[in-house]
């Protein structure tokens, strides 16, 4: 099972240069795919940021009833914190990782500040 960094979808909703890699990997993997509802909230934000709500709406329909939409709960918010200060990592990142703990997920990413991070499964694309 597989918990799907923030910086995946936007590869792809971007057009990025890595954006096929992400695809394929998503398509391959399509019933084990997990993201929070930070994602979800991050992307909507960058999106936005760029105009791009026609984008959004399309990803909703078209990711969301194949991605499993996760939430931390509120009791493990201060973990966040412990992960950042440990491993010097933003919150985003220390959050994917106390999710992807608690629900024992791998993350995938391209994000290289995960590597900092111990007693975390993860998949760099």
């Amino acid at each position: 099972m597989f918990l799907i960094d923030t910086n995946i979808f936007l590869e792809i909703l971007l057009a990025q240069d890595k954006n096929e890699l992400c695809k394929s990997f998503l398509t391959d993997n399509i019933r084990d795919l997990n993201m929070t509802d930070f994602s979800l909230h991050s992307i909507g934000v960058i999106l936005f940021k760029y105009n791009k709500q026609d984008v959004y709406r399309k990803f909703i329909a078209d990711v969301m009833p194949n991605v499993k939409l996760i939430s931390l709960p509120v009791m493990l918010y201060d973990k966040i914190i412990d992960m950042s200060q440990s491993f010097n990592l933003d919150f985003d990142d220390a959050y994917q990782c106390v999710a992807a703990k608690y629900y024992k997920l791998k993350i995938i990413t391209m994000d290289k500040d995960f590597k900092r991070a111990k007693d975390i499964d993860f998949l760099f694309l």
